[in-house]
């Protein structure tokens, strides 16, 4: 059984309060209970275009997108904890309607501040070729 550090257990939580809240996450305000781990007011998150969104603007990102599949899972394949960092390597699958329409390799970098919240987010991805 793998042990995890403290802030990993907190992006492991972050994830699982994602997989949990997106079936009915339709607004913005849906997504109040991952603000519990993140720090709003300098939450930055850079996206796989290098897009640069605050908090409000990621919570209405998740909203879009929530609004186009009805489940993701995920799988850890390598998680990493270095002082205020996480490295999380994931496959993701995206579900509509039951079927499995998407899946990519992630590796996220979380950083956290002083307080244990999540302060930067930065997304990395491999997708299939289309």
């Amino acid at each position: 059984m793998t042990e995890y550090g403290p802030l990993t257990h907190k992006v492991i939580e972050y994830t699982d309060t994602i997989v949990k809240l997106l079936p009915t996450a339709k607004n913005p305000e849906d997504w109040a209970p991952l603000s519990e781990l993140v720090a709003t007011e300098e939450f930055t998150r850079t996206g796989t275009f290098m897009e640069k969104q605050n908090w409000q603007q990621c919570t209405e990102m998740l909203s879009g997108w929530a609004q186009t599949v009805d489940s993701f899972e995920t799988t850890i394949l390598r998680v990493t904890e270095v002082d205020d960092l996480v490295y999380y390597e994931v496959e993701e699958r995206h579900f509509r309607d039951g079927t499995k329409i998407h899946v990519v390799n992630s590796a996220t970098v979380f950083q956290f501040n002083a307080e244990g919240k999540i302060a930067t987010v930065s997304v990395y991805l491999q997708a299939p070729a289309t």
